[in-house]
């Protein structure tokens, strides 16, 4: 079972293929190349598992966020009595995986949901366009390989390019790109939260 992290990557490399300074685990293929694990912020983690064994750190999570499983209704029904920020409630693993800070940012804005507004006080209609928003800007970022926004490399060890199509991310201060209001940009779970104070509510 292997957690990239924010950093790791997977390559499938000749076996004499030098090791580099952040290059941590070679896995000896049968044709005799390596699928070689790197990982410089070491942020990932790489455990052997019998077959079958499931584990604490995968036991409680939530769908995928492109599954069938993942909807308006299942985020709804999830978010009833809680407080937390929508951000937040969105961003935890437990009640569905892969949508990191960026998507998280995103996905808000384009459904027109502040980050700070609680879970529990979300429509059921709204949560239908946030899952489908959220399916949608993260195929957009597959797409086009991701976000680099440090260090972060494909399969291919290129840049992904999704950056340049955030609307809000990394954007606070610059004009809204609907309504050209200035973007607001706080702090929210200690992570950097940019948002839109006149499109989103």
């Amino acid at each position: 079972m292997i957690h990239l992290g924010m950093s790791g990557s997977l390559r499938v490399l000749p076996a004499q293929t030098q090791v580099e300074k952040h290059d941590h685990i070679d896995l000896r293929l049968d044709d005799g190349r390596v699928l070689r694990y790197r990982d410089p912020r070491r942020f990932g983690s790489f455990f052997w598992l019998p077959h079958d064994e499931s584990h604490v750190l995968i036991d409680s999570l939530g769908p995928e966020p492109l599954s069938e499983q993942f909807d308006g209704d299942y985020l709804f029904s999830q978010s009833r009595k809680k407080s937390v920020a929508i951000k937040q409630f969105v961003m935890d693993s437990k009640i569905v995986v892969g949508v990191g800070n960026i998507y998280a940012n995103e996905s808000l804005f384009m459904s027109g949901i502040r980050p700070d507004r609680k879970a529990g006080s979300v429509s059921r209609k709204r949560y239908h366009d946030l899952a489908l928003r959220i399916k949608a800007v993260l195929s957009a970022a597959i797409e086009a390989g991701g976000t680099t926004l440090r260090d972060f490399v494909n399969e291919d060890g290129n840049p992904g390019y999704f950056k340049h199509e955030l609307k809000v991310y990394g954007r606070g201060g610059e004009p809204c790109v609907a309504c050209r209001n200035l973007l607001t940009e706080t702090r929210l779970g200690q992570r950097t939260t940019v948002f839109c104070r006149k499109c989103q509510r």
